[in-house]
């Protein structure tokens, strides 16, 4: 079976990335030299560079604990070190969420751990992130395994703290039975040190862009909403480790039902469920044929309980497939089916990830470039129409000429009565632009913030909790369906004022920017559900009042003012820009017919000037020829594909069977 290894893809997206910023920053370089450039189109190429120097492609791996996450990733990601890079043994290994990624403006690879303490604190992560002296920091010796390997361990610590502290960090409730010993609840308990760690290491894959995102258990998740609600979502791809040897247990499905599943309700791409340990079902007294079919036997009863298609069940031996990579072993790499993982990961998530990027930089810059190719390509067509004009009239009497001028003085003077009346319409639009912003208006939000907290905080009981957090949902889903209605009427009066002018005067058809809802209307609506299944969850009912409001306001609240407030800059950016490709329209058409009317004038006065402007045209026309073609390529460098990298031939895969 011929095979898309995923670190090759990832270089080849990397790759595929450094041309598209490369193209970007030319046609920078490009309006700068032909002062082209605008205050407000130099900020979006700014922001859309940034934008793609600092993208990320993440891949989430779940599950609950000694389900072979770690030595899942090893063997995906890093196996060709020769050794287990990240620790992984039996028992709980990851105690605390933990990214690994590239920092590329740190000199020294680094691990940075976050107190548990911290939960105390009305902060998110997010917001812990801008502030470095919060973390503890371990500078990593690359030079040194040992060394690195024990200050991998630093994450894995954890501390005897009374069942009071717990409680207070939102780690422990009345509600965790499975701690306690013969109907007692305990006094002490075991937690993390740490709330979160970040790694910070040089390997081509993580420079190329790649976060991993190690997750811990259920319980850890439950009570790090921020994980939940904001960092999983945001995740290009979800794996989810069940293990052979157990199967799906209660706490498994839990965490498919609250934490997983919902990330991708709509669809499957980029949610991966492997059956890892299917070494455990490796049997040398039964045939191959017998060990395949109890593999299978057991992804078919997986996805039965989590209800999803069999063919969504990827069986994998972690262990032996980073075994057989380091020892190049290409039968146990087979029989332990990681390759296969490997290119799901390749033909899935990286080219929907690219889409997405792609999908960013259209948004971001591709309608100025496309504004800039169309306004290149009329001032080609124009010169080349005039050239033709010019070179009608060798031979032709004064008279003639005499009506070209008239005719074209008669189009210019109908003209500028039309720009008077798309002067009157964009002031129009500017003015119900204002109340698009006004429905947007981060006070009005930030106010019902406030109602929302005041009544959550005097209320007495869960229920009365829960219908505040109802209250302030609905409420910001009222109000972007009505941005959303509005918004459609302003795009409706944007396109008549275009389609009008680019009739009566046969300006270039350029399509304007229109301001849409639908990506704020999508995120608004997933977490809305994710704010119903934070209500009606058991945990929500058995914790603390105070911890619960405090985790709907970090995770859910924080969460909907952000897409409110990125609402409000995207449509005022839009506002602004909206008019301009019509307005550079205008302003070259206007150019175009006084050039032609003082073309016209000097022929008339002398028939020795003709010939010499018509060389001038032909030299106009071969110049503006060359940067219509340099745009476009710069316009399809943003809708080029990656290209991929020739497929390598291995064994066929025997779905981890013995």
């Amino acid at each position: 079976m011929a095979t898309k290894r995923f670190n090759e893809q990832m270089q080849a997206y990397g790759q595929w990335k450094r041309e598209l910023i490369a193209s970007i920053e030319r046609y920078q370089e490009w309006l700068d030299a032909n002062e082209l450039g605008t205050p407000e189109g130099d900020l979006r190429i700014f922001e859309t560079l940034e934008s793609l120097r600092s993208d990320r492609l993440t891949v989430a791996f779940v599950a609950e604990f000694a389900r072979g996450k770690t030595e899942l990733i090893n063997a995906i990601f890093f196996s060709e070190y020769d050794r287990r890079l990240l620790p992984s043994e039996a028992g709980r290994t990851t105690m605390c969420p933990t990214e690994l990624f590239y920092d590329s403006k740190e000199e020294k690879a680094y691990i940075r751990m976050l107190p548990i303490e911290t939960r105390l604190t009305d902060s998110s992560i997010a917001e812990y992130k801008q502030d470095p002296i919060h973390w503890t920091n371990i500078d990593l010796d690359l030079q040194s395994p040992e060394n690195m390997a024990e200050a991998f361990r630093e994450i894995v610590r954890v501390k005897t703290v009374s069942t009071d502290e717990a409680h207070k960090l939102g780690l422990y409730s009345e509600a965790d039975v499975h701690l306690h010993q013969g109907g007692v609840a305990p006094k002490e308990i075991e937690i993390p040190v740490w709330r979160h760690a970040m790694i910070s290491f040089p390997h081509p894959l993580l420079k190329q862009g790649l976060v991993i995102l190690d997750t811990p258990g259920l319980n850890a998740i439950g009570s790090e909403p921020e994980l939940t609600m904001n960092m999983l979502p945001k995740a290009q791809a979800v794996v989810f480790i069940l293990a052979a040897d157990t199967g799906v247990t209660k706490s498994d499905l839990d965490m498919w039902k609250h934490n997983v599943k919902p990330l991708r309700s709509n669809h499957d791409l980029g949610l991966m469920v492997v059956m890892n340990k299917v070494d455990t079902l490796w049997d040398e007294l039964k045939s191959e044929a017998q060990v395949h079919k109890t593999i299978g036997d057991q992804c078919q009863r997986a996805a039965e309980t989590l209800g999803i298609k069999p063919d969504r069940i990827f069986p994998a031996s972690a262990q032996k497939g980073l075994l057989a990579k380091i020892r190049h072993d290409q039968e146990l790499l087979r029989r332990s089916n990681i390759l296969s993982l490997e290119e799901v990961l390749a033909t899935e998530i990286l080219p929907h990830k690219q889409t997405l990027t792609q999908e960013h930089v259209r948004e971001g810059i591709g309608g100025m470039v496309d504004e800039t190719f169309s306004l290149l390509a009329s001032r080609v067509t124009a010169a080349r129409r005039q050239l033709e004009e010019l070179r009608g009239l060798s031979g032709k009497n004064n008279e003639v000429i005499e009506h070209l001028m008239k005719t074209t003085r008669e189009e210019q003077v109908a003209y500028y009565k039309n720009v008077e009346s798309f002067q009157a319409n964009k002031k129009l639009l500017s003015e119900q632009s204002k109340k698009l912003l006004e429905l947007l208006s981060i006070s009005t939000l930030d106010k019902l913030v406030s109602e929302t907290r005041k009544v959550m905080t005097d209320s007495w009981t869960t229920h009365g909790l829960k219908i505040g957090m109802k209250t302030f949902f609905d409420g910001v889903r009222d109000k972007m369906q009505e941005v959303n209605e509005y918004s459609e009427q302003l795009n409706r009066l944007v396109l008549t004022v275009y389609r009008k002018f680019q009739q009566e005067h046969g300006i270039g058809d350029v399509k304007p920017a229109l301001f849409t809802t639908a990506r704020y209307v999508k995120e608004f609506g997933q977490l809305y559900q994710e704010a119903e299944n934070f209500r009606s969850s058991p945990m929500t009912t058995m914790t603390e009042q105070s911890i619960v409001i405090k985790k709907f306001f970090i995770t859910l609240v924080s969460h909907a003012r952000n897409v409110f407030f990125k609402a409000r800059t995207d449509a005022e950016a839009w506002s602004k820009a909206v008019m301009t490709p019509l307005v550079n329209q205008i302003k070259e058409h206007k150019e175009h017919m006084e050039r032609r009317l003082e073309n016209l004038r000097k022929i008339n006065e002398s028939r020795d000037t003709l010939q010499s402007r018509i060389e001038e045209l032909e030299k106009v026309v071969t110049v503006q020829g060359r940067q219509a073609a340099e745009v476009k390529s710069i316009l399809d460098a943003i809708h080029r594909p990656i290209e991929m990298p020739a497929e390598a031939e291995i064994p066929p895969a025997a779905a981890a069977n013995g």
